[in-house]
């Protein structure tokens, strides 16, 4: 097994197989490989042998919505392959389908022998995190059941009950046991010379309260077939730009990808919904900012995705306290997770609330995308859950209280609450976290925008002129209160955050470009700041960093203290467009279309900080998402913020 993984991803499923199409089960390191559903692994092992030995690799797994590779027995110049095993998989929604084609390259009647070995360990994504932390499962009891056509695994603790079927066609001529628990699926082939065989393996993975009755095709192309008729309707109707053939290009790719992306929700009256997933592979699942910056992003090329965003998020809206979910009546949720763990509270994820900024951005994306869509019928459905924000952000949010949104690192989930959220992320320029409760710039411009946008439903939606004037007020002063806590005069930059004895945490950081954004920065200070983002300690040539340069603090391989995000950088290229600034504004779009180009034209979750003038290729960061919805949909948020240009 080599350390190469490749992804396949369908919905709320995905599979990391490594350049054979083998799964080892192996655990730490980076991504773990195995076939995913709804934070479960439902195959830890699938490992093909030919002959009793794993083959070579001729041609090994390609990037791309399927696998196939090509593999030979082990041999040598003076001794030919036998025989070539073609291998092709697919996944679905909850399915994985394999075809395995064995040509015989003999002129006579030959007899091959292929082997699966499976394995299905139910372990739950939080197990396999790079953290390494245990957690108990009292109880917990596995069982592998033979079928006619396959094999069975299942997993039981308490009420929670898992499995995982394995079919195949033709069916196997045995199942062995392996001494591990594994179990070897064997199949004994005759060839005639020259001849072909083809085998067919289908898994249907069934999590936890999972019901449905799943029809999955018989090959994995007619599962990519699926795959493809989705990315044509994301794609469908999208003008993109014909003088800028690299930017069109980034943004199929990235519309392609949200394609793949989609995962199931349930609105308030318990209608199916398919949302856009945070990214793959650890939070295909819904995330409430990611799913509203990307559905923002989208929004003037497929509205679709921000209305069952919206009514997803107000389904799962909080409406009383609890202390282990960080929930108050009114927020809106940061994490849904349906896995083992969350299921048994060991790990708050189930309904998790840490954010500051999911409230606001909920806000921000309702205004818009009535006033996009004209759709006036979902303000009216939504007004309750609008005002319910509101009054969270006023409330427990702290603005009216503290003057600001504010929030205090939750010890059994995140450190900080506003978008870059690892643990170091608000620092001073020295490194120096804050202490007591934080007041992060960004999420202050959210506020802002989300009270206009509410308070111009309330006027011309909800005929409520009394709220809309009070929303129109707290907005403005909220403006004047940030540009006199948040400015720092000599270095003419806003700060970072504040900390809870409201000091200013000097970090000059790329958070600068959301206030542009969202429109909190006077005419004056938004033009200086949104070009002091455009000199070269902030600017790498692939993007601005999400802090510059040069500050001891800085690190281009760190998360949050250095890097560069492409998410990041299509919100501050609208803040450019907004302020006028139309050539730096292009300048941060071409430099974020060349890093796309580079890559295939997908744009990672996030890029290493290193300067293009010394590194010639973007760098990666060693722990992205590999598919990421707000870098997909960051291409569509440079395509508004400059056209074709």
């Amino acid at each position: 097994m080599t350390d190469r993984h490749h992804l396949l991803v369908h919905g709320a499923t995905f599979a990391a197989v490594g350049d054979r199409g083998d799964i080892s089960g192996v655990r730490g390191g980076g991504l773990p490989d195995g076939l995913f559903v709804r934070d479960a692994r439902h195959l830890s092992r699938w490992q093909l042998t030919v002959d009793g030995a794993v083959p070579e690799v001729l041609t090994p797994v390609a990037d791309g919505d399927g696998a196939r590779c090509v593999l030979v027995p082990r041999g040598g110049r003076q001794e030919p392959p036998a025989h070539t095993v073609f291998r092709e998989q697919a996944v679905g929604d909850g399915s994985f389908v394999e075809l395995l084609r064995v040509t015989s390259n003999r002129p006579v009647p030959t007899t091959v022998r292929l082997a699966i070995t499976a394995d299905a360990d139910f372990t739950d994504q939080f197990e396999l995190r790079s953290d390494h932390r245990t957690y108990a499962k009292t109880g917990a009891v596995r069982s592998r059941e033979v079928l006619d056509d396959g094999l069975e695994f299942g997993y039981r603790r308490g009420d929670w009950r898992s499995r995982t079927t394995i079919t195949a066609d033709p069916a196997p001529d045995g199942v062995e046991e392996t001494g591990t628990g594994a179990r070897r699926l064997v199949w004994s082939l005759a060839l005639e010379p020259h001849g072909t065989a083809e085998l067919v393996l289908r898994v249907i993975a069934r999590p936890h309260g999972d019901k449905r009755a799943l029809r999955v095709p018989r090959s994995p192309a007619a599962l990519n077939e699926r795959l493809l008729a989705l990315e044509g309707e994301f794609l469908e109707g999208v003008a993109f730009p014909t003088g800028w053939p690299e930017l069109a290009a980034a943004c199929a790719r990235g519309l392609t990808d949200l394609a793949s992306l989609q995962v199931p929700a349930t609105g308030p009256d318990g209608e199916e919904l398919r949302v856009p997933a945070a990214g793959a592979p650890w939070f295909l699942t819904l995330l409430g900012r990611d799913a509203l910056l990307t559905s923002l992003f989208t929004l003037p090329y497929r509205p679709r995705p921000a209305a069952d965003t919206l009514v997803a998020l107000a389904a799962t809206q909080a409406t009383g306290t609890a202390v282990d979910s960080v929930a108050q009546p009114g927020k809106i949720v940061h994490e849904v997770r349906h896995g083992e763990l969350a299921y048994f509270g060991q790990v708050p994820y189930g309904r998790y609330y840490g954010s500051v900024d999911a409230t606001p951005l909920f806000l921000v994306l309702l205004g818009a995308y009535v006033e996009q869509t004209g759709d006036t019928a979902l303000a009216r459905r939504l007004e309750p859950h609008a005002r319910a924000a509101v009054g969270w952000m006023l409330d427990h949010g702290g603005l009216t209280s503290r003057g600001y949104l504010v929030y205090r690192a939750d010890r059994g989930g995140l450190a900080n609450q506003n978008w870059k959220d690892s643990p170091g992320a608000i620092c001073s320029a020295d490194g120096t976290r804050p202490h007591g409760p934080v007041t992060a710039a960004g999420a202050q411009g959210y506020a802002y925008d989300a009270l206009r946008r509410t308070a111009w439903l309330a006027r011309t939606v909800w005929d409520d002129e009394t709220y809309s004037a009070l929303l129109e007020q707290t907005a403005a002063d909220l403006r004047d209160r940030f540009q006199r806590d948040f400015w720092m005069a000599e270095r003419s930059f806003p700060a970072l955050a504040l900390d809870g004895e409201g000091r200013q945490v000097d970090a000059l950081a790329s958070d600068a470009g959301h206030l542009l954004w969202s429109g909190l920065l006077d005419k004056e200070y938004g033009e200086a700041v949104g070009r002091r983002l455009l000199e070269p300690d902030f600017f790498s040539g692939w993007g601005v960093r999400t802090l510059a340069a040069g500050q001891p603090a800085y690190h281009p391989l760190s998360y949050h203290r250095g890097s560069v995000w492409p998410h990041d950088n299509a919100l501050l290229a609208l803040g450019l467009a907004r302020y006028g600034l139309h050539d730096e504004a292009r300048t941060v779009a071409h430099a974020l279309v060349d890093a796309a180009t580079a890559t295939g034209h997908r744009l990672p979750e996030v890029l290493a900080g290193y300067s293009r003038g010394t590194h010639a290729e973007p760098v990666p960061y060693p722990h992205a998402c590999i598919r990421e919805s707000r870098s997909a949909a960051a291409p569509l948020a440079l395509l508004t913020a400059v056209g074709g240009a």
